[in-house]
């Protein structure tokens, strides 16, 4: 038996503002905020509006619009901070890597020499997820 989708998840409860989030861009689609615990400048998270436990079980038709949106959050990303590349991560259940079941992309903007931190290493003071939060959604205008 394949495993159901929880509405209390950690992104659910962002959705419904339960919890507070540090957003750069929001459709009728999509959320996209920074990670409070990047691995790296600019870590910034996609998320659908509807519930998908993961990439294999959500909508097929909802997955291309959600994948419009990844694209145009990662253009920001990468051009906001002058980044020379940008890594996707996507992750499926435990076994693949998977901490929050509710579907969701990193953005992960990349410079020549700067190594990605551990997963969940450190929180991210406000201050500087502010000054990220500023400069992608400015570039999403």
């Amino acid at each position: 038996m394949a495993p159901v989708y929880d509405n209390d998840n950690v992104f659910a409860k962002i959705l419904r503002g339960e919890i507070p989030c540090y957003k750069v861009y929001e459709d009728e689609i999509a959320l996209a905020f920074l990670d409070i615990m990047p691995r790296i400048d600019g870590h910034t998270l996609v998320i659908p509006k509807f519930p998908a436990r993961t990439l294999l079980d959500a909508d097929a038709d909802k997955l291309s619009e959600l994948v419009k949106r990844v694209q145009k959050v990662a253009r920001a990303v990468k051009d906001s901070l002058g980044a020379e590349g940008l890594t996707l991560l996507q992750s499926n259940e435990s076994a693949g890597g998977q901490v929050i079941f509710h579907l969701h992309f990193h953005l992960l903007p990349r410079w020549e020499g700067i190594d990605l931190k551990p997963p969940a290493s450190q929180m991210e003071s406000p201050e500087v997820l502010e000054k990220f939060q500023t400069r992608i959604a400015m570039a999403l205008k």
